[in-house]
């Protein structure tokens, strides 16, 4: 039995938590719709970006969505946990945005680069750092672009990683930029065969590219 005060009080107490559940249910309501629209927004602040590269240098047309689906492809793979490989996959979107500061001469030129020329070209992934690394919505994959040109024996740039000191991601972006590079025709040469392109990623093995991931891709990407 409950007494009539006591229905009344339960009541009230019912009505106020019925209250604050509404609240809180619309204040996730509203942050997830935020989340939607600052998500929608990164995309297609990406993709802006992959564009405008896009017109500078013909020859990446088309190439940052490939090195990005790989690099998706190779950390599923790899076992990568969902948010991951969603990074994964904006580095490779963004990996090369730093060319835009690299004259198109340069980037489309026919013949040998000059050792100043490849200087510049080295300077990318800095430029492309610097450019992301102050934006709220970019800056979790700056340091990713930053490094997917190290290599694994240390030999890479622009600091000279080795082994485990380069970001996962970024050895992910690796293997996906190699792969579609050798893959795709460029001002300087025709496209290597899938057989050839595989042989470059088999010597690179332990060298370029790390061991356990060289085997991941070839395993279940190539």
């Amino acid at each position: 039995y409950i007494s009539e005060e006591s229905y009344k009080s339960f009541s009230r107490e019912s009505v106020k938590i019925a209250s604050i559940l509404e609240k809180i249910a619309s204040s996730y309501l509203t942050a997830k719709g935020y989340q939607k629209l600052q998500k929608k927004f990164k995309q297609e602040l990406i993709l802006s970006l992959s564009n405008l590269l896009a017109i500078h240098d013909q020859y990446t047309e088309g190439h940052n969505q490939q090195v990005a689906k790989l690099s998706k492809d190779l950390a599923r793979a790899a076992g990568l946990n969902k948010k991951e490989v969603q990074k994964a996959y904006w580095s490779g979107m963004l990996h090369d945005i730093g060319k835009t500061l690299i004259p198109a001469s340069i980037l489309t030129k026919k013949g040998p680069l000059t050792e100043a020329e490849f200087l510049r070209i080295k300077k990318h992934p800095e430029w492309a750092y610097r450019a992301l690394k102050d934006s709220a919505e970019l800056k979790d994959i700056a340091k990713y672009v930053l490094h997917h040109h190290e290599k694994w024996d240390g030999s890479g740039y622009p600091d000279q990683l080795t082994g485990t000191e380069i970001p996962l991601i970024s050895q992910i972006v690796s293997i996906a930029d190699a792969w579609d590079a050798m893959t795709s025709n460029r001002a300087y040469r025709k496209a290597l065969s899938r057989k050839e392109a595989l042989k470059r990623i088999k010597i690179n093995r332990g060298k370029q590219f790390s061991p356990w991931l060289t085997d991941v891709f070839l395993d279940n990407i190539s």
